[in-house]
């Protein structure tokens, strides 16, 4: 499972303007700090404006803030607000062609799995990611640290 680089964007989002705090925050500077389109932070911003997680100020000195503290902001509901669906498997989603549907025993695992995957995030708030300013300067060099993914083996369920 792959989260979509919408989602990824959202997060990143939440985690600038928390740290930003009261400070109206810009999409371009956002999009400068996180070297990232800006045409694709306006579409995240008004997602995250509309589901209520950010409020938008308009004019020239305008921008966005939280529109919640962020232990209000949880990761589980910010997912399934920017994930498009979540359709891992050809069945999941309509249009469906796959020959072995009806005795098919995938999609009950895969949604287990899913529905765990979205209830870890449902136990996290914004405030779990909470970073302060200087945390957003680019490190000097290319970043080479690879953070995950880290797995359970199967013994050890």
């Amino acid at each position: 499972m792959r989260l979509t680089t919408f989602s990824d964007y959202a997060l990143r989002v939440l985690m600038y303007a928390s740290a930003a705090g009261e400070r109206l925050i810009t999409i371009e500077e956002t999009a400068k700090t996180y070297n990232i389109s800006r045409a694709h932070l306006m579409k995240v911003v008004n997602i995250l404006t509309r589901s209520g997680y950010l409020k938008g100020v308009r004019g020239r000195s305008g921008g966005f803030t939280l529109a919640k503290p962020p232990e209000a902001i949880n990761l589980g509901a910010v997912i399934r607000a920017t994930e498009p669906d979540f359709a891992l498997v050809e069945c999941f989603a309509t249009g469906n062609h796959c020959i072995i549907t009806r005795r098919c025993h995938l999609p009950e695992v895969l949604n287990e799995a899913l529905d765990s995957f979205v209830r870890t995030l449902d136990r996290y708030t914004l405030a779990d990611l909470v970073l302060d300013k200087q945390d957003f300067v680019p490190p000097k060099g290319p970043i080479k640290e690879t953070r995950g993914p880290h797995f359970a083996t199967a013994e050890g369920k």
